[in-house]
This record gives structure tokens, sequence and C-alpha cells, in this order.
């Protein structure tokens, strides 16, 4: 068990954790969640030890191994699969060992011990891990130095992976990923066997991967079972309910004092005025919860177009003479389209959207565009080579050269940058702050084509869904690349896929891409035909049915007895339930078996869904 008790950490002066107290069983995975600058990052530095707090308590077995992402990204002339198998450190220093230990009595040690950690198979699991996070055989076999820092990010990845610690941290792990090595991570996350701290904004991993969702607010810990959408509505539910009991108890309180400000001062009222003024002194004030600030992204209506847009008649692209890295390109794009383009990086998304932006021109073929069309275009090195001396009112009136200073703000203000924060040093904002202002910058001129490259890298779960609500609204053209599934769902309604140097429409939908990429990407790491993986697929729905109903027998039982846990909290907080001792006493006689029973009601749902993950993996 990971226990955490009284932690306090300050950084500048400001507090970020204050007596924060959580703990963490073994097995259980952990979705780490809060606002932007709460600590969660902080927080994962004090669990590893590479922060010391000023106060409170750490504490794990001493046996765990803990492991993290490296922050360096792995390089020169080893290959990524030498990388990954060198990550299982005790394999790699048995294996040295046996090449030249000469005492035969160590040697059959260490051959025993290579058998007991299935030493022999780690090869083939390095192999499948690294398939899933998109290298092919050949891939793995080159040099770690032939390959980008993205890349090299994600062998980094696969490295803590294969080397199954028994606390594994991810801070934001799919950040360096396309769609399909997330949707690779999210079903390996699924089934990960030892405890797990995952901080993520992807909301569909924290609710397909972890057990539990620990809130990090208001420099405190908050432990709730479940996924992120039960946390989601649970912490709802709990605000309404305090919120309803501040309201009533502020109404008492100005009960009581009108009674006091009354009759205070009066020698026949004075002993009840004293009375109700111990009362009012009594009654304290109901902390509700605070709501997170909004996030604002406000579009621009942009000028109404005839269709098509854009027209692609037999084009291609690329970056270097007889070589494109896209061809045969018939595409056409209207005015209420809402395009995510599918498929893994290197195959040509990033070119094919610079091709459609006017970026790249066309190797071959033809480009139409109509007359007037604009494009807004958001890219990640965009947010890494902003002026960071400049303020976003100086930035702003660079792009806005004609427009006066009220204008300038206006159009500050509707993504949320009022005069204050239109004064600060961009270098001085957070990243999603610099990402909402970049979303300013493309659509100062009310752009009729919005060309989105992974744009929620920076962005936390309530920006991100302010952005979808955004683009929902926004009248133009919309083409998205990007890992996070949830916003794809919402805001695409057709599919590109960009494979093989071609751009076909994918008729179906992300379940099915999601299969046919964990389907190619199992292949990549065992070589079995479609054929015996549909034939498989089908036994195990079969066998998985009783599981599914006894998975979700328990979780319908957990809410069931959330909802009583809530509502005995709600009349136990009341004052009036103690003017009758039988009733209070049977209500908190009821509150501690509840309290039992959702306790054993939690585990045999996790222990379900533990059996669930466990048969769906196999």
């Amino acid at each position: 068990m990971l226990t955490l008790t009284d932690l306090s950490y300050r950084v500048g002066g400001r507090l970020l954790l204050e007596k924060a107290t959580a703990q963490i069983p073994a097995g259980r995975r952990v979705g780490l969640v809060g606002r932007n600058g709460a600590g969660k990052s902080t927080l994962l530095g004090l669990i590893l030890g590479e922060l010391h707090a000023e106060g409170g308590e750490i504490e794990m077995p001493r046996r765990w191994r803990v492991g993290v992402v490296a922050q360096e990204a792995p390089g020169g002339g080893i290959t990524p699969l030498e990388a990954v198998l060198a990550a299982d450190a005790e394999r790699t220093s048995l294996l040295a060992e046996a090449e030249t230990t000469e005492d035969l009595h160590r040697i059959a040690e260490i051959h025993d011990r290579l058998n007991d950690i299935d030493a022999h198979a780690a090869p083939a699991r390095a192999a499948q891990i690294l398939a899933g996070l998109g290298f092919d055989e050949p891939m793995q076999n080159r040099p770690l130095s032939s390959y980008s820092g993205g890349w090299r990010m994600r062998v980094a990845l696969a490295s803590v992976l294969f080397s199954r610690p028994d606390l594994l941290l991810l801070d934001e792990p799919t950040n360096h990923l396309d769609l399909e090595a997330a949707l690779w991570l999210e079903s390996y996350l699924k089934v990960w066997p030892n405890a797990l701290v995952l901080v993520s904004h992807d909301r569909d991993i924290l609710n397909s991967c972890v057990t539990h969702i620990l809130h990090l607010d208001d420099r405190r810990l908050t432990l709730y079972s479940g996924n992120y959408d039960f946390y989601e509505r649970v912490r709802e539910e709990q605000r309404m309910q305090l919120a309803a009991e501040a309201t009533r108890v502020a109404q008492q309180r100005e009960h009581l004092q009108k009674f006091v400000d009354r009759f205070r001062a009066k020698a026949s009222k004075a002993r009840q005025a004293q009375s109700k003024l111990k009362m009012l002194q009594r009654l304290a004030p109901v902390a509700v919860p605070r709501e997170d600030p909004s996030v604002v992204f406000n579009f621009p209506e942009p000028r109404e177009l005839r269709p098509p847009l854009i027209t692609l008649d037999g084009a291609a692209a690329g970056y270097e003479p007889g070589k494109p890295i896209l061809s045969g390109l018939n595409q056409r794009l209207d005015p209420d389209d809402r395009i995510a383009l599918l498929g893994a990086n290197g195959n040509g998304k990033s070119t094919l959207a610079k091709l459609i932006a006017g970026r790249l021109p066309p190797s071959a073929g033809r480009v139409a565009r109509a007359p007037k069309v604009t494009c807004g275009f958001f890219a990640q090195h965009q947010i890494e080579d902003m002026d960071a001396e400049a303020t976003p009112f100086i930035a702003m009136s660079r792009i806005m050269k004609d427009a006066r200073p009220e204008q300038v703000r206006a159009r500050l203000g509707s993504f949320g940058f009022a005069q204050e924060k239109a004064n600060v040093k961009i270098g001085d904002l957070s990243g999603g702050e610099r990402a909402r202002l970049n979303f300013a910058f493309i659509t100062h001129d009310a752009p009729s084509l919005l060309i989105l490259d992974e744009p929620t890298n920076h962005l936390d779960i309530q920006a991100r869904e302010a952005l979808v609500e955004a683009l929902n609204e926004y009248k133009g053209a919309v083409i998205l690349i990007s890992h996070d599934r949830h916003m794809v769902e919402l805001t695409a309604d057709r599919l590109w896929l960009v494979a093989e140097g071609k751009v076909t429409p994918f008729d179906d939908d992300l379940d099915a891409y999601e299969r046919l990429t964990l389907s190619e990407r199992a292949r990549g790491g065992n070589g079995r035909s479609r054929k015996s993986e549909r034939r498989d697929g089908a036994q195990k729905r079969e066998s998985l049915g009783p599981l599914k109903k006894r998975a979700q027998e328990a979780e319908a039982m957990v809410t069931r007895l959330n909802a009583e846990k809530a509502s005995l909290e709600k009349e136990l907080a009341a004052p009036e339930t103690y003017s009758d001792k039988k009733k209070a006493a049977e209500l908190s006689r009821r509150q501690g078996e509840i309290a039992s029973r959702l306790a054993a009601a939690e585990d045999r749902w996790l222990e379900a869904q533990a059996a669930l993950d466990r048969e769906s993996a196999a």
C-alpha cells in the first residue's frame, strides 16, 4: 500500500499541498486529477523522492520498485528493442553474470532465477510492447539515434511498461502518442496488474483504465471509487447536497441573528437572546466545493461560402522531388465538414493538413480553392515558438496590425484573457493558457476552415470540453488530428484514413477502428492470422458474458449504497435530527452498517472487474 499522510509542500511561498492524505492499496489503478497548476506533477515528484515535503510522510513497502518514464529520451546506437530489454535490470545483470562466472553452482542459480522471471520470453514481450506503440519489426532494430525525440519518448514509455514495476507513475503518457498508440496503451493499462497512479486529461483513459480517482483540490486529496464519469457524478451530487445544506444553514443563521439583534437589549428576553447567540456560534457555515473556473473558447463566425471549399484532384505531396508521401488524392472539403484524420504518425496526416492549408504545394495533380477561403492552422510548435517576453496584448497587436486597442482586447477577452491576464508575459502563462492564446491568434480573421493538429496536449479536461463545445458551434469546416478519442467522437462526423500513401474514407466508427488497430498491432507482436483472431474473439465474447454481468451487478450495488450513504449523511448533518436521540442513534448505526457494506461491495466490484480485465486480456 502507498500511504500519503499529512503531506505539505509549497513552491515560492504558495502552498500546493496542505496535510494531504490518501491510501492507495496494491493493485489499484488510480487516476490523479485536478486543475492545471494544482500540483499533480509535484505529488508524483514527492512520491518518487525527487522532491521533499516540508511536512508529512510517504510510506510504501520497501520491496516495491517504482517505475516512471525517463525525462531524458534514450538515444545512441542501440536499438529500441535493446533499450527496452535493458530496462529489466535483474535479467540484464543475470545474463551478464552468466557469461563471466565460472562457479557451476552460481550458474545453476542464475538459470533457475532466469526461469523464475520468464527471461526467455522477454524479447517477445518487449517486441509486443514496441509494436503496440507503433514500432514494427524493422523499426525495432534501427538505432535510436535515427529517431525523433517523440519516437524516443515512446521507447522510454515501452521500457517502463516492460520493467513491470510494483508502482507505476505516468504523467500525461499520451502526449507523445498518436491515436493508434493511445488506443493500444489504453488497452494495455486496463489489465495492468500492479499499483498505478496516472495523471491524464484524457477522459477515455480515465474511464476505462482506472479503479479509483484521486482528486487534488484546494491543497487536499480525496479518493473516489470508480472511473472518471462516476467520480464526476458523485462529486456533483455532493456539491449539490452541500449547497442545499449551506443554504439551509445560512437561513437558520439569519433567523437566529435577527432574534439576537432584536431582543438582546431587552431584559425580559436577554436570556433567550444569549441562548440563541450560543446556538449561532455553534452553527458553523457549510463549505461548498468551488466549481472549476470556466474556460473560454469563442470562435468568430466565418463568412458564408459556397461548396466546395477545397478540392484535391489527383494531387500528390511530399518534401523531396520524386518521393511523394501521399499520392492519388481525390478529396473534397465542404463548409460544414467535420473530418478527423486517422493513421499512425509518419503516415502523412500532417503532410495532408499542410497541403489542404496551402502551406505545402502539390508535387502533382491539382488543389482548387474557393476564392475567399481562409484557414486557421493550430500546431504544437506554435505554442513553443511564442515570444516569451511579449504579453498577449502585444503579441495579438502584432497580428491585428490595423486594429484599435479595444478591438485587440475584445478578441483576447473572447478567449478568457481579461485585462490583467492580457498584460502578463507569455512566458509566465501555463501551457493551457498559451494553447488558448494560440487559438485566439489563428482565428482572429474568422477563418472558414480550422485545421487542428493535436490541439489538446496542454488542455485539462474542463478546457477540452469547452473546446469541443466551441468547435460544435463553429460555422466553418474542421480538420482534426488528435489522440483524444473523446474529442474525435464528439466533433467529427467523417473519418479519413491516411495510410500506405493514400487517403481513403473510413466508413465505420472509432470502435471498429480501435479493433482494427489493436488487431494489427497484436499481429505485429505475435504473427497471428486474422481468421484465428476472429474465431478466438467470438469465443472470448461468449465466455465473458457472466463476468460482465457480475461486474455490472457489483457496480450497481456500489452506486445504490453510495446514494444511501449520502442520504444518511444529509440527515445526520441536520441539527433537528438530534432532538430525537433514538432516531439519531439508529441513523448512526445505519451509517456504520452502510459504510461496511459499501467497502465490501467496492471490493467485490474491483474483484469482478479485475477478473473481467484478466479474461479480456488473456
